[in-house]
């Protein structure tokens, strides 16, 4: 590694920063009010304690990459405000597993969870316009992971938000998500097209589903009406880092989900949700993989290609020329011959091929040998 370390390259543009800073106001706030007016059933103390594993585990894997990459950590140079915005990502990942996760009264599985959904943005990589990003969605695979390994933990109840709410007030906290939800997507993350395609078919696939299996299509749509689902389509799925940017491309990752969801929930999979999101997530990053490979095959074909057509070109026009290039002459003082011993002794010949000349370029030239007087 080189002696001197290359500055820290700006972790995000300013957009991503100002939406990362708001996603993380957002995020505290809702636990603020989750644990003293919705009903928040994880213990007060577990958000520090999320907080606390992700923050140590973010710094020192970025000091770790650092170091082999031959820079600066992303934190320094920045001061306080730097530290802060490196740290926003892992404090929105800390607070959504701790939130949406239920584990009974085991923190460690919780840690568990928050540790593997930081850890994974430097496992789970692919090449991305020349560098290296994570593709899978950081929470939600902390999230998908805990369901998996422990079958008996579970995702927040569905009265976790609104559980000390009524009056119809319990109405008010998906329509507060849904406004700033909107704004957010709308004018920072720019991923409301990935909306539009994951409501939309996430509603096809509960009539599809209600059509072949006989399921309740009232219940299916119904379901996109909680909090749940409210605050996975504004703040989860949407996720800038780990979702394209095209229009198109927003569309069918945001429908993949949806129909990969009404596939795993067919299947009788519980908290296909979170499922249906890492499995996109895994697909998208082996086509960046795949087009990054072909990208650099292509490449290398098009260097060979270029190389044998200037060598072709240069031939051809060497054997142009080589018509008019005269047969060449022999060096002086390639045969030299002794001073004969006696007046009328005979002089030397040249002994043969004293001086060769190779072919000329013309078929018709001959080789000619120039012998040297004595």
């Amino acid at each position: 590694m080189s002696a001197t370390k290359t500055a820290a390259a700006p972790r995000h543009n300013p957009k991503v920063t100002t939406a990362l800073r708001r996603f993380a106001i957002s995020i505290s706030v809702l636990n603020i009010f989750g644990y003293t007016v919705l009903g928040f059933e994880q213990p007060w103390t577990w958000p520090f304690i999320a907080l606390a594993t992700a923050y140590t585990v973010e710094i020192v894997l970025e000091i770790f990459g650092a170091r082999a990459e031959g820079r600066a950590p992303r934190f320094a140079g920045g001061g306080f405000k730097g530290l802060v915005e490196f740290l926003f990502p892992a404090h929105i990942t800390a607070l959504a597993v701790n939130m949406l996760t239920y584990v009974n009264d085991l923190v460690w599985v919780m840690v568990f969870g928050v540790i593997v959904a930081v850890g994974t943005k430097w496992v789970l990589r692919a090449p991305v316009k020349g560098r290296m990003r994570h593709f899978m969605n950081p929470s939600n695979f902390g999230i998908a992971v805990i369901l998996l390994l422990f079958p008996w933990a579970s995702i927040a109840p569905p009265y976790h938000f609104t559980e000390y709410l009524d009056g119809g007030f319990d109405w008010l906290v998906p329509a507060i998500i849904i406004v700033l939800g909107t704004m957010l997507n709308a004018k920072l993350t720019e991923r409301m097209w990935l909306i539009l395609g994951w409501v939309g078919v996430f509603a096809l696939q509960a009539i599809v589903r209600g059509l072949l299996f006989d399921t309740s299509i009232a219940a299916g749509l119904a379901m996109m009406t909680g909090v749940a689902f409210v605050l996975f389509t504004n703040y989860m799925i949407t996720d800038p880092g780990t979702t394209p940017s095209s229009k198109w491309g927003q569309i069918a990752f945001g429908g993949g989900v949806a129909a990969l969801y009404g596939v795993l929930t067919a299947m009788s999979v519980a908290y296909g949700l979170f499922f249906a999101t890492a499995l996109v997530c895994a697909i998208r990053g082996a086509f960046l993989w795949t087009a990054d490979i072909v990208s650099r095959k292509r490449a290398e074909e098009a260097l060979a290609l270029d190389a044998v057509t200037r060598s072709v070109t240069e031939a051809g026009a060497a054997a142009e020329t080589g018509s008019t290039t005269a047969a060449c002459t022999c060096p002086e003082d390639a045969c030299t011959c002794p001073a004969p011993a006696a007046s009328g002794a005979p002089a030397c010949a040249c002994p043969e091929g004293a001086c060769a000349c190779p072919a000329p370029a013309s078929a018709e030239a001959e080789t000619k040998k120039v012998p040297v007087p004595a």
